[in-house]
């Protein structure tokens, strides 16, 4: 068999942006970065987001790399197994991308730069690896392969875990046991390799019980539709992702669902049931300005650009605090938890840095960050805290990431199976008929 010709992939910017490390990710295939991506990077590396994390670390990055070699090199990339990389100076071709799209942009200077390389290295494969869809139909049109960085991708999405199962014609004695005891062996329901914290309806006929499997004490036990602050789960899907928010043994939680759902009020609820169990609750979200611009171009101060993106936050808050009369001890305990900042609802961005300890932490809208946003979040968990992401993966703002490649997807499909750790998608709306039509249709 003969053997296969070494690729050259040339990187965008937004593939940088996405991961530093991308570079490393092309086994023993080479790897070009034109001079642009370069200049671009640079334009991101001040700023306290992660893409100005992954701008400074990918400068830092090649900067080891290329230790004793000239850019313009093919410089030995680490390991035996991995190929060579260099950065394209040349940005002229004979086919300018400028002229045929009719603009001069960065886009075009590195699609020049895949035109120029293809003909410098004519029988050897060039693709463009870039997470800008528009800029690989633009490769494409050019006659230059253009692929997405698949890496941390979740590629089976119909299969992503679900957290709960329905288990039929499972014998009345067992059933009868689960109420009776209040658990029993995986062996007595004939399930084979349980996983951690995974949830069950079992049915028999007309009668049925709700369970999960409590991976420490290694039993099936069942689960009882509780209610948190006034908010009871109105499905199975909300009992079980309301359990799992108040189970004192999992500290990490995932709800997905499409919007109605109910994720980030059973997720608020929980953790104000546990509020003497934090020092703090944290509810955050990304900010994903309209149409991609930046939120500077909103009047105001940065209160005033940054509330109308809290605003859902703070309608759920009002939510549950509308059940209670103003004279209920209830309703006053709300007002004075958020007069003295015991539930804090603020932009992601303003989170990075702080000590997550002792704290309840709600990441709303888990959909728009990237896997290494959400790595960042966890591993900023120091003792007692609870992570909490909720998001609709089908439901992306962010003009880099889908369905395959959000960090919600990616840690739904990495964590399962850890005793820390439950999941649960929802999928009946309950907000209203009409919210539910909407979906439907």
């Amino acid at each position: 068999m003969a053997k296969q010709e070494k690729k050259i992939f040339v990187l965008d910017t937004s593939v940088i942006l996405f991961d530093h490390n991308a570079i490393n990710s092309f086994k023993e295939h080479d790897v070009a970065i034109p001079i642009t991506v370069l200049e671009e990077i640079d334009n991101f590396k001040k700023g306290n987001d992660v893409i100005n994390y992954e701008a400074r670390e990918f400068i830092r990055l090649l900067d080891l790399l290329s230790k004793k070699y000239l850019l313009q090199d093919w410089i030995p990339l680490n390991g035996h197994t991995k190929g060579k990389f260099k950065v394209l100076m040349n940005e002229h071709s004979e086919i300018d991308a400028n002229k045929i799209f009719g603009e001069r942009k960065a886009d075009h200077k590195i699609l020049n730069s895949a035109l120029y390389l293809q003909k410098e290295m004519k029988g050897r494969i060039v693709i463009l690896v870039s997470k800008d869809i528009n800029l690989r139909l633009k490769a494409k049109s050019l006659n230059i392969q253009a692929e997405d960085f698949k890496t941390g991708k979740v590629q089976d999405i119909e299969s992503l875990y679900k957290g709960y199962s329905t288990i039929e014609n499972v014998p009345a004695a067992a059933i009868a046991k689960l109420y009776q005891d209040g658990s029993c062996t995986p062996k007595h329901l004939k399930i084979k390799d349980p996983i951690a914290n995974h949830y069950y309806t079992f049915k028999n006929g007309d009668s049925s019980a709700l369970a999960y499997y409590n991976a420490n004490t290694k039993l099936i036990e069942k689960v009882s539709k509780e209610s948190a602050y006034g908010i009871k789960p109105r499905n199975v899907e909300q009992a079980f992702a309301l359990h799992a928010i108040l189970n004192p043994s999992v500290l990490l939680v995932t709800l997905q669902g499409i919007a109605g759902t109910g994720k980030t009020l059973l997720a608020l609820a929980g953790a104000m049931q546990q509020k003497t169990e934090f020092r703090q609750i944290y509810l955050a979200r990304p900010i994903v300005p309209l149409s991609n611009k930046d939120i500077g171009y909103l009047p105001g101060d940065i209160k005033s650009k940054i509330n109308p993106y809290m605003e859902p936050l703070w309608d759920n808050l009002k939510l549950i605090q509308g059940q209670f009369k103003e004279t209920d001890k209830e309703y006053q305990k709300i007002t004075e938890m958020v007069e003295k900042e015991k539930i804090h609802i603020t932009p992601l961005a303003y989170i990075r840095g702080r000590s997550l300890s002792n704290i309840c932490f709600i990441v709303d809208e888990a959909q728009n960050l990237t896997p290494h946003e959400v790595k960042t979040i966890i591993t900023r968990a120091g003792e007692n805290t609870k992570i909490i992401f909720t998001g609709d993966i089908f439901q992306i703002d962010t003009p880099y990431l889908d369905t395959h490649s959000n960090g919600l997807s990616n840690l739904i499909d990495k964590a399962s199976n850890n005793k820390l750790y439950a999941h649960i998608t929802l999928e009946k709306g309950e907000r209203s008929e009409l919210a539910n039509l909407a979906n439907t249709l």
